[in-house]
């Protein structure tokens, strides 16, 4: 057993070695251990918040269990006829701007007509008088689509008040007070 420095030197570098070596490895495990600590300190916050979300949610469910799913629909369907009737309306009121619209111009190029055989001596009887049946004929037709427009409304109102009819009727049916079976009715 020969002890040699160099035998010894050799040694002492190989235990260096392994001391550093050990060195990073106790370094790498402290970080690991120290976010392990973090992401433990994490899910305690996260689950001490979550009851008083799960609380939250809760209520909002328990608040929407409140509401029946038919009250709901019927108020949805009350929006949605209200929009409906709003959009006719609005339709309607289109038209008859586009028909007073097409009046005032057809008033506008009579006048401008006028003003050119003002302007010429030209014979225009029969363009202007061409323009006074069209006008004339224009004018008729608005009073048609004015009148098409009033029936409309009219139809429209007694499509509204069926419509409402039947779904009281539907309403009635759902909550069960009333059965009707032809021509009887049954209240439970």
């Amino acid at each position: 057993m020969s002890c040699t420095i160099e035998k010894i030197l050799t040694d002492a570098k190989t235990l260096l070695e392994r001391l550093r070596e050990h060195d990073a490895a106790a370094e790498s495990l402290v970080d690991q251990s120290a976010a392990l600590h973090r992401r433990v300190a994490a899910m305690r916050e996260a689950g001490a918040a979550l009851p008083d979300q799960y609380q939250e949610d809760a209520a909002d469910l328990k608040d929407m269990s409140k509401y029946k799913p038919h009250i709901l629909l019927s108020q949805e369907n009350t929006q949605i006829r209200d929009l409906q009737q709003e959009n006719r309306e609005l339709w309607i009121s289109l038209e008859e701007h586009q028909d007073a619209l097409e009046l005032i111009m057809s008033k506008y190029r009579k006048q401008m007509l006028q003003l050119m055989i003002a302007k010429k001596a030209v014979d225009a009887e029969p363009v202007l008088k061409a323009h006074q049946s069209h006008s004339l004929e224009i004018e008729s037709q608005i009073d048609r689509i004015c009148e098409m427009g009033e029936v409309m409304r009219k139809a429209v109102q007694v499509d509204d008040d069926q419509f409402c009819k039947i779904q009281e009727k539907l309403a009635q049916l759902e909550n069960g007070q009333c059965w009707t079976l032809g021509r009887y009715s049954v209240n439970p």
